[in-house]
């Protein structure tokens, strides 16, 4: 199920959206290295943490499915926001340094097809973030929250996927180690709860975050029947005619007189 761009928007505008944002960010800092004059584009719905996240690079760009809606961005200036089909961006090849994809991947009707377009935008080592549900999170149980729609992950799921698509696991980490509380006394003690869940309980984490490197070469699969059709392949440089020239020839030879000298 798609999750709608307005009931996002209201999700993170709460105090508990506020408490998520916090939780991802925290977790995205050890994973983030700086990239020098970095182009950034942010794939669903990726505005709350390109505020932080765009303050130094040189370029960044908001892109939201088009099944989900879009919302202005930033709200003040001009805006670089833009509705997009996440398998066919705008953009041309090998343009983009980092891709973040946070409320994206869930939601997608062809994952391999939206990763095999990022793989194409992201230049030779440009590198891939996803901001995934934890498919053992608490988070995928509750509806009020956009991590609880769409479809969860675990790890070795996202990580079978990105290998798949040509990219390189290169980080990994949690977030969301705290209940989607909705009482306004639980939620003064999200970060109690959040800095106890990183070291109690990781693996029940609401979301997972990984980082992939992509693959400058990729390889070119053979299937069985391209197999079968590469051994009946002849050699190039032997003509194909020989074989029989080679009897016409035997046959227009006289045969032999009594001495074995042709006739």
């Amino acid at each position: 199920m798609n999750a709608d761009i307005v009931d996002i928007r209201d999700f993170y505008a709460t105090r508990l959206g506020e408490a998520a944002v916090r939780s991802v960010s925290t977790a995205l800092e050890p994973i983030w290295k700086p990239i020098s004059q970095e182009r950034l584009v942010g794939i669903g719905y990726v505005t709350p943490y390109l505020d932080k996240l765009s303050r130094d690079a040189e370029r960044a760009l908001a892109f939201m499915p088009a099944a989900q809606g879009a919302t202005n961005w930033p709200p003040q200036g001009r805006s670089l926001t833009a509705l997009v089909h996440p398998a066919e961006l705008p953009l041309g090849d090998a343009c983009i340094d980092r891709i973040l994809m946070v409320h994206a991947l869930e939601f997608a009707e062809s994952p391999t097809e939206m990763l095999n377009e990022a793989w194409r935008v992201l230049a030779p080592g440009g590198r891939l973030v996803l901001v995934l549900p934890s498919r053992r999170g608490v988070w995928t149980r509750f509806e009020h929250t956009p991590f609880g729609s769409g479809r969860p992950w675990s790890r070795g799921q996202a990580t079978r996927l990105l290998r798949e698509t040509m990219f390189t696991p290169s980080g990994f980490s949690e977030a969301l180690h705290f209940p989607p509380f909705r009482r306004a006394g639980l939620l003064n003690l999200v970060g109690v709860w959040d800095r106890i869940g990183r070291r109690c309980w990781p693996l029940f984490c609401g979301a997972i975050i990984l980082e992939a490197t992509k693959l400058v070469y990729r390889g070119i699969p053979v299937t069985h029947g391209e197999k079968q059709r590469l051994k009946r392949l002849r050699p190039v440089l032997v003509p194909h005619g020989a074989p029989a020239l080679h009897r016409e020839a035997e046959a227009a030879r006289p045969p032999p007189g009594p001495g074995g000298e042709p006739a």
